[in-house]
């Protein structure tokens, strides 16, 4: 393992234990207001969310990444960005504060307009944040990035239990939202010495590496969240609450692994930019890595989805079990052709993103129109799937050329996780209707625990078993292993 691909890696496992801590104490967060919230109050905060989410993207040209990507970037680019940022940010306060009253309208739902007003808040907060974190990752010292993100994480965590407690209301998400952005500014401030000033100089030169960017981000956010317009406008706010805690438990234990190993390798495929082998053997590490980890956990959710309702979120929340049964589905497509993005914005080429995301809105709003009136919200949930299969399709049609990748080189890298998640699946299943056959009324924890024990075995024994018999290759494998003993040894000579 090279000096570079080390430092990824580590970048890799820090941003991945951030992403842990952020999404477990996100989910346990979910959990205690699942049980203290109903359903539609999940549906109105997911309202006015997706506003100010489709108004964060209106601004998102994701200067950062250019940053990382402009390997002589100077403050003048440093400036710029912060200053585009604070613009943004006051524009994007004020049409939050313009569209409450037209939003509460829109879905029938008068509480919107004071939710939208108190969010309003964030956007005006954020816009400040000092620019110089990018360096974080530029420079692959992600250890800072986790300290940073676990502390305006802890912070919302705090104080939105604090509130549903005390209140049992929705305000309790608002409150909790507003004090992750304060904490964020403060944070981005005490962790590095950066203090950006005021200017546009390198405006024109961000701009046009960035407008692909921004319509990269508009596109991602149609594709993750168009569908809960769609459902808040026709079937309202207990629907779209169930759809959005459903997405979320589904999609936890995939996607939100992809991103953090996509923020780790973006640094360090920049730089190998012009070499492209390297590039590619990377990639196909990079990539067998997230199917060794993301297939299996999101199979594990989607089998074992009902246990999983009925252990976490309750009685009341029945009704959402085929939907994380189908959006497993959907998080494992995407989480397998998330890695291609980085690749394209690495070698300088973001509109292929644009292209593959375009063909996955095509086909999916295209069948939303038919599924939800016709099946409700698991028709959106299926709608999702079959357009992402089809931009998996494209994106890696494209990435192959890109990289002169051959179809064989990405199968190696793939194969072992695939077929190890499928024998996953037999176990699971296998295990499952012996467990209703011979103990009936088994409580859902003991058989969530189980069936879970026995899927991880089975998965473990079969993917490292493959790889054993291929004679050890590299791979995601190797690649992991290699690491826990560098971290063992490491920590042996501290001790």
């Amino acid at each position: 393992m090279t000096d570079l691909n080390r430092r990824m890696a580590k970048g890799a496992a820090w941003l991945v234990l951030l992403r842990l801590f952020d999404r477990g104490l996100g989910f346990l967060s979910t959990l205690v207001l699942a049980r203290l919230l109903v359903p539609a109050d999940f549906g109105l905060i997911a309202m006015a969310m997706s506003i100010l989410a489709a108004l964060d993207l209106l601004s998102a040209f994701s200067f950062d990444l250019a940053l990382i990507q402009n390997q002589k970037a100077t403050r003048a680019h440093y400036d710029t960005a912060w200053t585009f940022g604070v613009l943004f940010g006051i524009f994007n306060g004020c049409c939050m504060l313009a569209l409450a009253a037209p939003a509460a309208l829109f879905y029938s739902e008068p509480r919107v307009e004071g939710v939208m007003m108190a969010l309003a808040a964030c956007c005006f907060v954020q816009g400040f944040d000092n620019i110089g974190i990018v360096a974080f990752q530029k420079e692959l010292e992600l250890h800072k990035e986790f300290v940073f993100g676990l502390g305006k994480k802890l912070a919302g965590f705090v104080v939105t239990l604090s509130l549903a407690v005390a209140f049992q209301s929705y305000w309790a998400l608002i409150g909790g939202a507003v004090a992750m952005r304060v904490t964020s500014l403060a944070l981005s401030y005490a962790l590095h010495d950066y203090r950006p000033r005021f200017s546009l100089a390198a405006a024109s030169e961000l701009l046009h590496f960035s407008k692909w960017l921004l319509l990269n981000n508009l596109l991602v956010f149609l594709n993750n969240r168009g569908a809960d317009f769609v459902i808040g406008r026709i079937s309202g706010a207990r629907e779209l609450g169930l759809y959005s805690l459903a997405y979320e438990l589904a999609n936890l234990p995939t996607t939100e692994l992809v991103w953090p190993i996509q923020r780790a390798v973006f640094p360090g495929y920049a730089r190998m930019s012009e070499d492209r082998e390297q590039l590619r053997n990377a990639f196909c590490q990079v990539i067998g890595l997230v199917a060794l980890l993301t297939v299996p956990l999101g199979a594990g959710v989607g089998l074992l989805a009902e246990p999983l309702v009925g252990v976490l979120l309750g009685a009341k929340w029945v009704e959402a079990i085929p939907l994380i049964q189908a959006l497993a589905v959907f998080g494992i497509i995407r989480s397998l052709h998330g890695p291609t993005g980085s690749v394209f914005l690495a070698v300088g080429k973001p509109r292929l993103i644009a292209v593959t995301q375009c063909v996955q809105i095509a086909v999916a709003f295209s069948l939303m129109v038919y599924f939800i009136p016709a099946h409700g919200t698991i028709g959106a949930a299926w709608a999702l799937i079959i357009g992402a299969a089809c931009a998996a399709v494209g994106n890696y049609i494209m990435v192959m050329r890109v990289l002169a990748l051959s179809l064989r080189e990405l199968a190696l890298a793939v194969w072992r996780p695939m077929v190890a998640a499928a024998v996953l699946a037999a176990a699971i299943l296998l295990a499952a209707k012996s467990l209703h056959s011979y103990l009936p009324g088994l409580p859902d924890i003991a058989e969530l625990l189980s069936l879970s024990l026995t899927g991880a075995l089975a998965f473990t024994l079969v993917v490292f078993g493959l790889w054993w018999l291929q004679r050890r290759p590299l791979g995601a494998e190797s690649m992991l292993i290699e690491f826990f003993l560098e971290r063992t040894r490491r920590n042996r000579s501290a001790t």
